[in-house]
């Protein structure tokens, strides 16, 4: 007896190559590949006019203030940033060698560069999801959206769904990201509740975005039903700049996606029947009933002379009561398997 395998739900995996290519389009290719070597199905980049992001003033996070020496956010943005030019070749090259360009516009300027790019999704920002006149513009694209939700509550999701879905976006070609903007975040902090909350109270495919230390919540998401895993990546965790200490490397990004599908793997489906790797054993690990003691033709069976004992391959216990009283019509061993035939 055989059975089908059951075909589990695919997870999409993003590795956030973000700024960690710090200004350096080579190191932004040498992300792309390590990317694709990671069998991760996009590479993220954060596109953006350092100018209409951030203003001279606007001071470090703490955790950016550990891991970059700039005076600012605005300095520490200018030296991280790449040319809309930059862009062009790292989309031409995810062509070529098979993954998927995905980016997260933080301007006005850049959502109408992505624009140009034809892009099939678009992620937003945790930053950006109260900034409404951004998320009007998105509306007005046609594209499938990947809604980050760091620092914002549900009162603030609902708005910016009623305006992303306002024009040419549909509800169901958005995905919710659960995100925790702390960098690393603690596993206090993650959350992963709230998948269940974005499912049931928007009716929409989910995702992670994972800042964590390890790979335990990425996996525990797709355990809640998870869809999209997001996880920064970076060359080399020593590196200058503010993500690379909570991003992973190769192996450890290829470990986090192994982890993350044999859970995938393992979740199965609701229903309980008997499984292709248990075929062989069933008929060692079940029971059948046997002769406790002589039995001799036209011996009447009885709880004295039958029990139920070890291998499977013959009468069920579940009929013991249906033998109990009936003769015997052939003579039994002790230990030899009841025919059929009896029943």
């Amino acid at each position: 007896m055989t059975r089908k395998k059951l075909k589990s739900k695919k997870i999409y995996f993003i590795a956030e190559a973000g700024i960690n290519h710090n200004g350096s389009l080579k190191n932004a290719l040498l992300l792309v590949k390590k990317a694709k070597v990671a069998k991760a199905d996009y590479v993220k980049f954060q596109i953006f006019k350092p100018n209409l992001v951030s203003s001279k003033n606007a001071p470090l996070a703490k955790y950016q203030k550990k891991n970059d020496k700039s005076s600012s956010q605005l300095e520490m943005i200018k030296k991280n940033s790449l040319s809309y030019q930059d862009f062009v070749k790292i989309k031409k090259f995810c062509k070529k060698i098979n993954i998927k360009f995905l980016a997260s516009a933080f301007d006005l300027d850049s959502i109408k560069f992505l624009k140009k790019l034809k892009l099939k999704e678009i992620k937003i920002p945790s930053g950006e999801i109260n900034n409404h006149y951004f998320l009007k513009e998105i509306s007005k694209v046609k594209r499938k959206i990947f809604l980050s939700t760091g620092m914002s509550n549900l009162k603030e999701i609902d708005h910016a769904l009623k305006i992303l879905t306002k024009y040419k976006i549909k509800r169901k070609d958005i995905v919710i990201f659960q995100c925790n903007t702390a960098y690393p975040t603690p596993f206090e902090d993650v959350n992963l509740n709230c998948l269940d909350t974005f499912k049931n109270k928007y009716k929409v495919k989910v995702g992670f975005s994972d800042h964590t230390l390890g790979n335990e919540a990425a996996i525990a998401a797709v355990a809640k039903g998870a869809v999209y895993i997001e996880k920064h990546l970076t060359l080399n965790k020593k590196m200058k700049g503010p993500d690379h200490k909570s991003s992973l490397e190769l192996e450890e990004f290829k470990s986090m996606i192994k982890s993350c599908n044999n859970v995938n793997i393992a979740l199965g489906t609701n229903k309980k029947k008997l499984t292709n790797s248990e075929i062989e054993n069933i008929k060692i690990a079940r029971r059948s009933i046997v002769a406790h003691k002589l039995i001799k033709k036209n011996t009447k069976f009885s709880y004295r002379n039958l029990t139920v004992k070890r291998p499977g391959t013959g009468i069920k216990p579940i009929y013991l009561d249906k033998l109990i009283g009936k003769k015997s019509k052939n003579n039994y061993e002790i230990d030899q398997l009841i025919k059929s035939i009896e029943l």
